[in-house]
């Protein structure tokens, strides 16, 4: 049986006992709605693209538990389905291609802002070319403003914060850090690591002017194995504090070769709260590896700790371990706009999402959001966590087994981090 066919026979299954969900309605054997995730499953970011897969799969089992997607002809089930790029722009456009030939509907992909900006701009040529098996491009990780600013597209809908409304969380942390003097630039060699690498000089710039940036460095993307030489720089800089958005092993093997170093500064991270890295740095990272999000495990409350130990019931084994609430927050909505547009035709989904509000309920009110009609950017709360050890006031979880884990250093209103938006989006007629 090949992978696809095993994807669609695990989503289709009830799991309601499972996840403590009441299922309403069963889908029978209505024909499944299929969503196709593009990611890189394999290659130097896979262990990224598998945590994305048990994040969205999970969400597309607690529709199917619930009884799946309401729609006039009765209930449907969801269906995700793999196509692995390989974390390669030219892989994932041909998978988008493989896609869209299965005539599916709705895209999900976000490792990787330039892949994302790629199939953007081959999916509103698809679309423009037929009409008629158009699709929709769900976007749970790729950040890099642009997308929802000059490259925005109505087929387009970004799920997660935008880089520099994550910057803006992390350098408002900063600017109250006033032991902090130097500070640190460094990221990944493409279009996303250069724009967070640059607006971090203008943002601790203007926020904390007495802070020299003492080093500024863009590495290979995916292909670092020793990160010692930059370990080495960051020394000999004399900086107190890092600032990056590496994600993967890009960040993981980063951290590591700072703690190999015995080096004592503070991360400033987008992504530092998983993958490995708290492992990596260990005790190292208390009180000083943080991380944007738009939640975490620690955030607290019963429904929280609910969401978190029923994920882990799921996916029990710690490597496994990386819950994101934007994702389950992106199928919702997706599930929501086609019960609204009682449709699952692209458009008619799209102009359903538009403007919509999103309140949390099905994931017990911790996530909610609003999507900016005029570029397609949900508005959301953001958390700023620092690791800290299991157990400590705020730490209910550890993360990825390791006995470390995130609290609170504060929590950001989407009013917080809004930002004007630079898109002029051309909307079809029909």
């Amino acid at each position: 049986m090949t992978s696809r066919s095993l994807t669609r026979r695990t989503c289709l299954a009830a799991v309601a006992a499972g996840l403590g969900l009441p299922s309403v309605a069963k889908p029978g054997s209505a024909e499944p709605i299929r969503l196709a995730l593009v990611e890189g499953l394999s290659g130097p970011f896979a262990n990224a693209g598998e945590a994305v897969w048990r994040n969205l799969l999970w969400a597309t089992e607690r529709v199917n538990a619930r009884g799946g997607v309401r729609l006039p002809g009765g209930n449907r089930p969801l269906s995700l389905v793999r196509f692995d790029s390989k974390g390669n722009t030219d892989e994932a456009l041909a998978q988008l291609k493989g896609a869209i030939d299965e005539r599916i509907s709705v895209i999900l992909q976000g490792n990787s802002s330039a892949i994302a900006g790629a199939l953007i701009d081959a999916l509103n040529k698809h679309n423009e070319r037929e009409p008629l098996r158009r699709a929709l491009f769900v976007n749970y990780s790729a950040v890099e403003p642009a997308l929802t600013n000059e490259r925005c597209s109505f087929w387009h809908f970004r799920f997660d914060a935008h880089a520099d409304m994550r910057l803006a969380a992390l350098t408002e942390v900063m600017k109250g850090d006033t032991r902090t003097k130097k500070v640190y630039l460094i990221g990944q060699d493409y279009s996303f690591g250069q724009h967070v690498v640059k607006q971090a000089r203008l943002m601790v710039a203007a926020k904390r002017p007495d802070i020299e940036i003492v080093g500024e460095e863009l590495h290979p993307m995916g292909r670092v194995k020793d990160f010692l030489p930059y370990a080495n720089k960051i020394r000999a800089s004399g900086a107190q504090a890092v600032v990056t958005g590496n994600w993967g092993n890009d960040l993981t093997l980063l951290v590591k070769a700072v703690r190999d170093l015995g080096l004592a500064v503070k991360f400033y991270t987008f992504y530092g709260n998983a993958l490995g890295v708290p492992a990596a740095i260990g005790e190292a990272g208390v009180g000083s590896v943080l991380a944007v999000a738009e939640w975490h495990t620690n955030v607290g409350g019963k429904a929280s700790d609910a969401f978190v130990r029923q994920f882990r019931q799921r996916f029990p084994d710690p490597k496994e371990d990386y819950l994101h609430a934007r994702m389950q927050t992106a199928i919702e909505m997706v599930v929501a706009a086609m019960e609204k547009a009682k449709s699952t035709e692209a458009l008619a989904v799209a102009r359903a999402l538009e403007g919509m509000s999103y309140d949390g309920r099905a994931l017990g009110g911790i996530h909610t959001g609003l999507m900016r009609k005029e570029d397609h950017q949900l508005q959301q709360p953001l958390y700023v966590s620092v690791m800290d050890k299991a157990g400590r006031d705020g730490v209910n979880f550890d993360v990825e087994g390791s006995g470390f884990g995130f609290r609170t250093v504060r929590r950001f209103e989407p009013t917080e981090l809004s930002m004007a938006s630079r898109c002029s989006m051309s909307r079809p007629a029909r």
